[in-house]
């Protein structure tokens, strides 16, 4: 395979990064927000020693100010020393709004699904259901979620799927470009004690993430996918988000883990359970040679 400009031909003005520069590039505009930001919110105590949130105002910090930060941190890269458009990066396409908010609906579709397949094969009890609409100040949590997770899910989407990505596929080709930055991904997401089967996981998320960007051609689905998932996850059924309580009522229906780790994702949430694993598997391969068959079609002579 050649090396290919995924989402748009329009060549860089620019320093384009070799290579094998890119993913150490990646984790570097990952970190450096990471690093300033995290003893002020230790001050504040927003945030433990790991990083992670101890409240809702850091859970906030984390989804708004850090990610927000990474976001101008990776654009002031890409407009000031790549020089390249953003359509470059997949922020591509007409009918923005209406592809994110399709992506959006889907998300939350498969988390549904995955979330109901536990329950159906007995990892889960299903009790109460819409707990938070009788707390109208967890109703509003849950909307300044849905934004946070919007904001959250985007700025990934656009540093891996769509700069990291489209940067090693111009340099090497796309299926380095997919294994490298799926391989970043699970690196920026583990964390100690992290176990084998969440590390799969995350790599099938990205790959999964990946193929819908290489299939669609642009990454305003995916975003809208990547929002819909992690939002629903965090506060539909009251259980983890990545190893993350959310603490807030259930929006549909309280489950209660009562199957083994295996099947319920134990303290990781659903994103644990082996039904996860072979759902993005599954989705990933269905999506990769969809993407193969379609390039082929257009390759045939009329």
């Amino acid at each position: 395979m050649q090396p290919t400009a995924l989402y748009s031909p329009e060549p860089a003005k620019g320093w384009l990064p070799w290579g094998a520069l890119a993913p150490f590039l990646c984790i570097l505009i990952v970190a450096l927000p990471m690093i300033v930001l995290s003893s002020v919110e230790q001050h504040f105590q927003l945030v433990d020693a790991m990083g992670k949130p101890l409240n809702f105002a850091g859970l906030c910090s984390l989804l708004f100010v850090e990610f927000g930060a990474t976001l101008l941190l990776l654009l002031a890269w890409v407009r000031l020393v790549e020089r390249r458009s953003l359509a470059t990066l997949g922020l591509t396409g007409g009918r923005r709004v209406r592809t994110f908010l399709r992506g959006l609906a889907i998300g939350l579709a498969t988390s549904s699904a995955v979330v109901a397949a536990i329950w159906a094969a007995g990892g889960y009890r299903a009790e109460e259901i819409a707990k938070a609409f009788f707390a109208p100040v967890d109703l509003l949590k849950i909307g300044i979620l849905l934004a946070g997770f919007a904001v959250q899910s985007s700025v990934e989407e656009i540093l891996f799927r769509g700069w990291l990505l489209s940067a090693v596929a111009r340099k090497f080709n796309v299926v380095v470009g997919v294994v490298l930055t799926s391989l970043v991904f699970v690196f920026l997401h583990y964390g100690p004690g992290t176990p084998w089967s969440s590390m799969l996981l995350t790599f099938l998320f990205s790959l999964f993430a990946c193929a819908w960007a290489l299939k669609t051609g642009e990454i305003w689905g995916v975003m809208g996918w990547h929002a819909g998932w992690n939002w629903l996850l965090g506060v539909g059924f009251e259980i983890p988000i990545t190893g993350l309580d959310l603490q807030v009522p259930a929006l549909l229906v309280q489950m209660v883990p009562i199957g083994p780790d295996a099947l319920t994702g134990g303290a990781e949430g659903p994103e644990g359970s082996f039904l996860c694993t072979l759902f993005f598997a599954g989705a990933s391969a269905w999506l990769l040679w969809r993407t193969r068959r379609s390039r082929v079609a257009v390759a045939e002579p009329a």
